[in-house]
C-alpha cells in the first residue's frame, strides 16, 4: 500500500504552525523569566561623575576625561561630567542618585553617607608607597609673604595670633579647608580663659565680638588661596594638592611650616592677576586622602568590580593625565595626583575615615 503524501500547501501550513508554536513558546519562557526576575537588560544609561568646584576647574579637564575613559572602557557605558561651583551641590547629587560617582574629601563623604547609607567608597589614591600607609595630603594655614612675623611665638610659627584676623576657608564641607583647621584652632584656644567655650559656630561668622573680624569662604581651595594672595584676607585655609598646578615651592621644605610658595608665571585664572605673589605656610597638618565614592543605584555589582579593577591597574597608575610625574608636570600636564614613586589607586573601606568622624568630638 502506497504511503499518501501531504499536499504541498498542507506541508507549508504544518511548518508555519510548528515555527509559530516555537516562537510563542520562547516568548512565553522569556516573559516568564522576566516575571521571575531572571532576565536582566543591560544598563546603557550614562554614568554621571560629579566634581567638587576644585576639580571642576578648566585645568583639570584632561584628567576628568581620562577618568571617564577608564570607566567607559570598563563598563561600555558613556560618562557625563557634572561640574559644580559649590560642595553642597556635589554632595546632594551623590546622595540623591542624580550623580553616580564623586571624588570628595573625607568630610564630604561622611556627610553623604549620613544622608544615604547606601553610598560607599570606591577607591582612594595611595601614598608614595602604593598603600594606605602614607595616603595623605596636607591642610595649610597660610599668610602673605611679608606678614609672617605677625604669626610667630619666639622663633617658631604659631596660630595663636590669628584671633581677630580676617580668614578665608574653603567650604564648611571641606576637610582640609575647614574641618581640620577649625579643629586645630578650637583645640588650641579652648585652653585659654577668653575662649574656653569656643565651638565651631564661633568660627563661621566674623564681627567685632567674634573670634575672627571677618570670615570668607572661597568655595574651592583655589578660591580660598586667591582670597589670600589678592589681599582679601589675612589668613587662608587650603590644601597642597589643589594648589600644585598654580604655585611652586620657593624656599624651605614641601608641606612644612615656614615653607614659602609663589604663584607660577603663566598661572591660569584666577591666579593670572597675582602671578609671582608669595605666601608662607604657618600651619601644616596631614589629612587622610579623600575617596572616590559611589551611589549604587545605577550600577550592578559586576560593574563596580570592573571599575575598581580598572582603576587599580598598572595602566591607570602610569596614566600621566591622572598621576602626573615631574617631567610631565614641567611639560605642562596638570593631572589630578602627583606621581613620585608607587602612587596608584587602592581599595579603602568606610571605617578608614573614622578618625575624621571623631575629629573635634
Amino acid at each position: 500500500m502506497k504511503k499518501r503524501r501531504l499536499p504541498k500547501i498542507l506541508k507549508l501550513i504544518t511548518t508555519f504552525t510548528l515555527v509559530a508554536a516555537m516562537i510563542i513558546g520562547l516568548a512565553g519562557c522569556s516573559a516568564s523569566s522576566a516575571e521571575n526576575g531572571t532576565q536582566e537588560e543591560a544598563n546603557t544609561s550614562p554614568i554621571v561623575i560629579t566634581w567638587y568646584p576644585n576639580e571642576s576647574a578648566v585645568d583639570y579637564a584632561p584628567a576628568r576625561d581620562a577618568f571617564a575613559k577608564v570607566i567607559t572602557d570598563a563598563t561600555g557605558r558613556e560618562v557625563e561630567h557634572k561640574l559644580t561651583t559649590d560642595y553642597t551641590i556635589a554632595i546632594e547629587a551623590l546622595a540623591s542618585g542624580s550623580a553616580d560617582i564623586c571624588f570628595m574629601g573625607a568630610v564630604g563623604y561622611i556627610e553623604v553617607k549620613n544622608k544615604n547609607p547606601e553610598v560607599d567608597t570606591l577607591i582612594v589614591n595611595s601614598g608614595a608607597s602604593g598603600t594606605l600607609d602614607d595616603a595623605i595630603y596636607y591642610s595649610w594655614l597660610a599668610v602673605n609673604k611679608g606678614n609672617e612675623a605677625d604669626y610667630t611665638d619666639g622663633s617658631q610659627y604659631s596660630i595663636e595670633n590669628i584671633q581677630g584676623k580676617k580668614i578665608s576657608f574653603v567650604s564648611n564641607s571641606s576637610t582640609s579647608g575647614f574641618k581640620v583647621p577649625t579643629t586645630n584652632i578650637i583645640d588650641l584656644f579652648k585652653l585659654t580663659d577668653a575662649w574656653k567655650t569656643i565651638t565651631v559656630d564661633d568660627l563661621l561668622e566674623g564681627g567685632s565680638d567674634k573670634f575672627f573680624s571677618e570670615v570668607l569662604f572661597g568655595g574651592s581651595h583655589q578660591g580660598s588661596a586667591f582670597n589670600l594672595v589678592s589681599g582679601k584676607c589675612d589668613v587662608s585655609a587650603f590644601c597642597d594638592t589643589e594648589l600644585a598646578p598654580y604655585a611652586d615651592l620657593k624656599e624651605g621644605t614641601e608641606n612644612t611650616v615656614g615653607a614659602i610658595y609663589a604663584i607660577k608665571t603663566g598661572a591660569s585664572a584666577p591666579f593670572d592677576t597675582v602671578q609671582g605673589k608669595e605666601f608662607v605656610i604657618i600651619s601644616s597638618t596631614p589629612v587622610l586622602n579623600g575617596p572616590f565614592a559611589y551611589n549604587p543605584s545605577n550600577f550592578s555589582k559586576d560593574e563596580i568590580e570592573k571599575i575598581r579593577l580598572a582603576f587599580m591597574s598598572e595602566e591607570v597608575a602610569n596614566n600621566k593625565q591622572i598621576f602626573v610625574d615631574k617631567a610631565s608636570k614641567e611639560a605642562g600636564t596638570v593631572g589630578m595626583f602627583k606621581k613620585t614613586d608607587k602612587e596608584r589607586f587602592v581599595l579603602v573601606d568606610d571605617a578608614w575615615y573614622n578618625p575624621i568622624r571623631e575629629m573635634g568630638n
